[in-house]
């Protein structure tokens, strides 16, 4: 519901009643009446509310089954952020990139063994890319998890 959308938000702004009445030009009543239920806002205090917690308006008016808040997104990309991407497609890389190295170790080990002598560093390369693809996985992670916070 709307009201306890609005309260949850304010709450979580560490905000009083008074001061969102404050940002939205509208008196501390009426920050009361919203969210006990008892009036609903306007369309203008609507559009600013949700321009004010950066919140969609589908996400203040319609029902949620779980009461996620869901910040809106500003960049088109429908909740995942640049760096959540970034971390997708290292982690994806990598992954792809241990196939690859399997595949080729077991159909056609010649190539694995010229990669293998390609190094100058006492790990084969082999081992090398084995290290690329995992690092790539746990920096994908790693990226992945704080796009997340």
């Amino acid at each position: 519901m709307l009201s306890e959308k609005l309260y949850m938000l304010r709450k979580k702004s560490g905000l009083s009643q008074e001061q969102l009445a404050e940002q939205l030009n509208v008196s501390r009543q009426a920050i009361s009446k919203w969210e006990s239920g008892t009036s609903i806002p306007e369309s203008d205090k609507l559009i600013a509310i949700s321009q004010y917690f950066n919140v969609t308006l589908d996400h203040l008016m319609k029902e949620d089954s779980d009461g996620n808040l869901q910040p809106a997104s500003t960049d088109g990309s429908h909740g995942l952020s640049q760096k959540m991407i970034a971390g997708i497609v290292l982690c994806v890389a990598g992954i792809i990139g241990l196939i690859l190295w399997g595949l080729i170790s077991i159909f056609h080990p010649t190539v694995s063994a010229q990669i293998s002598e390609s190094s100058m560093i006492n790990i084969d390369g082999n081992g090398m890319l084995l290290i690329a693809c995992v690092v790539a996985i746990i920096i994908g992670a790693v990226v992945l998890l704080n796009g997340r916070k």
